[in-house]
């Protein structure tokens, strides 16, 4: 009986159910800061947020990066929300140049110009086109790609989908075909220096995705949102496609903080419960495939 069962656990641990939780250090790639929204409810759990005002939202969310070793937050937002944030956060926080889902419009090129010269603004993102109906390959955003080209600024693009019903609410312009990371085609050839990374990785379009990074090495991908939002097995099912077509040293942890301050523990959980990650694989998603993406040294 000893036996059967000792040989019960080691099939067990095989399979990854005992696998330990990860707890090194993560970045951040995708969060959002600007107002709270005081009684929304949470997507994945139908649970009001934690967060009532502002100054919660952003206590909360600093609770949570602390709580969860998180080193670095990119975040974006209204400006005077990402300058509160870098107040509080220094180093563990980098501000970017943000295009949202219908009201913040993105700086015009020489105010960014600025900013990314005196270090306010670190990255380009997220860029939020579709929710505009703009396809961010045409001609209305190239003048921002070669800034964040002779800047050597990495650029976040909206990829995939939105919440339900965005085009009868907050967004009649929005357009499912955009989110298409094949729409960025035209303008990785143009600009084959340029850093990119594909937010929420494209989902649900795994295909197109899989295409982009294979035939454009430059570009990195974020798992933000569908880590929590969407159901589990669905997620894991696209992370391991992902996986298995071999980039799996190009995904990047983002939670996608939005007025949900406890979403950035769902969503390390959503990664973290991958049962077919192994410890290498999750600190390379967590953390180091993020570090080498933005020229970090990693932490040991």
């Amino acid at each position: 009986m000893r036996s059967i069962l000792l040989l019960s656990l080691l099939l067990a641990c095989a399979t990854s159910v005992c696998a330990q939780p990860y707890t090194g250090p993560i970045i951040d790639v995708h969060l959002h800061v600007g107002a709270a929204a005081p009684g929304a409810p949470n997507p994945a759990t139908g649970q009001p947020t934690s967060a009532n005002t502002d100054e919660e939202r952003e206590r909360l969310t600093f609770e949570q990066l602390q709580k969860h070793n998180v080193v670095l937050g990119l975040v974006s937002g209204p400006e005077a929300a990402m300058a509160s944030m870098r107040k509080r956060g220094g180093e563990r926080i980098w501000a970017g140049a943000f295009l949202d889902d219908g009201r913040t419009p993105l700086p015009p090129p020489e105010t960014l110009r600025a900013a990314f010269a005196a270090g306010d603004l670190k990255v380009m993102g997220e860029i939020a086109a579709q929710y505009h109906g703009l396809d961010p390959s045409d001609a209305w955003f190239e003048s921002y790609l070669a800034l964040a080209e002779e800047f050597d600024i990495p650029v976040g693009i909206h990829t995939g989908l939105g919440p339900p019903g965005a085009a009868y609410g907050c967004c009649p312009k929005f357009s499912v075909a955009l989110g298409n990371p094949m729409q960025l085609e035209p303008l990785l050839k143009r600009h084959p220096k340029l850093r990119v990374w594909l937010m929420h990785a494209g989902w649900p379009y795994l295909q197109e995705t899989k295409a982009i990074l294979y035939m454009y090495p430059q570009v990195h991908a974020d798992v933000a949102v569908i880590d929590w939002i969407i159901p589990r097995a669905e997620f894991h099912q696209y992370l391991q496609s992902l996986l298995t077509a071999g980039f799996g040293d190009r995904l990047m942890f983002g939670s996608d903080q939005m007025v949900w301050p406890e979403a950035i523990g769902q969503a390390i959980e959503g990664v973290d419960s991958a049962p077919f990650l192994d410890a290498k694989q999750k600190r390379a998603i967590f953390h180091d495939n993020a570090a080498r993406f933005l020229k970090l040294a990693p932490v040991r």
